[in-house]
């Protein structure tokens, strides 16, 4: 319906929302003057009171029945929900009062109480000298990534830090920024280790040992600031060299490898002959003492034998010196071929004994046997 100065319209001309008409003005009725802005205000003001009494105009009843209604509304306001990776840290008037586990709970309504939602079972992880892109490609941070070892030499690392929350109480009160807190914190415990290791330890047997005391470090200072956080696992993605001397490095590696190759060899070389030359050695040693005892047996018995015999001469001069005579021509008459010839027989018949063919005769007969 038009805006118009018609009796029989919504607005007449004193009434319509621009003021009352104006008929010395070109513009008709729409003329919009400053100075009616608090009759405005006015009549907007008078409106809402003739509002909020015709409401309580209604009787106590109707208000004490809307009263009720907002406060249910005001009182249900207060379920919430904590699903089973979270954990709810109930506050009341900004102090904190309980943990709510998972499930269907309850608080008293805002601005008494409120409930901040933290996620404890999801593990979240800092990139420390490198950042992941959406390309799926790794861009290295070089102020992050390069460290100053103990022999002042410089080694590009990269590590990845997994953590999640375990005291949602402390994580919510006593840490402001926790990617940038445990990223600074790890960032310097990786620091003060590498600072403490040689290079070619770090970037060889030594890696573990490294990540291993870095993770406890990190966890003892996010410990001592009451952080709420547990660290899961430090993960080294990069230990290396400067890319600028890698090249190098690596010809380093190869000769102090062969170096290790050698040298192993020739402990090898050694521990094989050393033990050879120790049992030839040992060998020797007791063969040189088997012969000694031979010799001093053989003396022994010699200068016994030479005492039982000279004491036998002394008992029985003629007969001890006929019985050596005899031994002694058996020793050196034994090997010789010998003819014996009797004096005392006939002449014209030469007597002879071939003792030497008897002797081979019977060593032939008794090897036949």
């Amino acid at each position: 319906m038009p805006w118009d100065n018609k009796n029989n319209g919504p607005w007449n001309g004193e009434n319509n929302p621009w003021g009352k008409k104006d008929n010395n003005n070109n513009n008709g009725g729409n003329n919009w003057n400053p100075k009616n802005k608090g009759d405005d205000l006015d009549k907007m003001l008078n409106q809402f009171k003739e509002k909020v009494e015709n409401f309580f105009s209604k009787g106590p009843k109707s208000f004490i029945m809307g009263f009720l209604v907002l406060g249910f509304l005001w009182l249900m306001s207060g379920f919430y929900t904590i699903s089973p990776e979270e954990q709810g840290v109930v506050l009341r008037f900004g102090k904190y009062v309980s943990i709510s586990s998972p499930g269907l709970n309850y608080h008293i309504p805002s601005p008494i109480e409120k409930v901040i939602k933290v996620p404890v079972t999801t593990t979240r992880s800092v990139e420390i000298g490198f950042r992941s892109q959406n390309t799926g490609s790794i861009r290295n941070v070089d102020e992050e990534s390069l460290m100053l070892t103990g022999d002042e030499n410089i080694v590009d690392i990269n590590f990845v830090v997994q953590w999640f929350v375990s005291d949602a109480a402390k994580y919510v009160f006593n840490i402001r920024d926790p990617e940038k807190n445990i990223k600074d914190s790890a960032e310097s415990v990786m620091r003060e280790v590498i600072g403490k290791t040689n290079i070619d330890f770090a970037l060889a047997e030594g890696r573990d040992q490294v990540r291993q005391e870095a993770q406890e470090s990190l966890q003892k200072i996010l410990d001592r600031n009451e952080s709420g956080i547990t660290v899961s696992s430090l993960l080294l993605q990069k230990s290396d060299p400067p890319p600028a001397v890698i090249d190098d490095f690596k010809d380093v590696q190869r000769a102090r490898a062969d170096q290790e190759r050698l040298i192993n060899e020739a402990q090898a070389y050694a521990n094989r002959i050393v033990p050879e030359a120790k049992g030839e050695a040992s060998k020797i040693r007791e063969s040189a003492e088997a012969y000694k005892q031979e010799v001093i047996a053989i003396a022994d018995g010699a200068s016994k034998r030479f005492l039982s015999v000279y004491n036998e001469y002394k008992e029985a001069k003629d007969v001890t010196r006929r019985r050596i005579y005899l031994e002694t021509m058996e020793k050196v008459m034994q090997n010789m071929n010998k003819v014996i010839i009797d004096n005392d027989s006939g002449s014209g018949v030469l007597p002879y004994l071939p003792l030497p063919e008897l002797n081979k005769s019977l060593k032939k007969n008794s090897e036949a046997q």
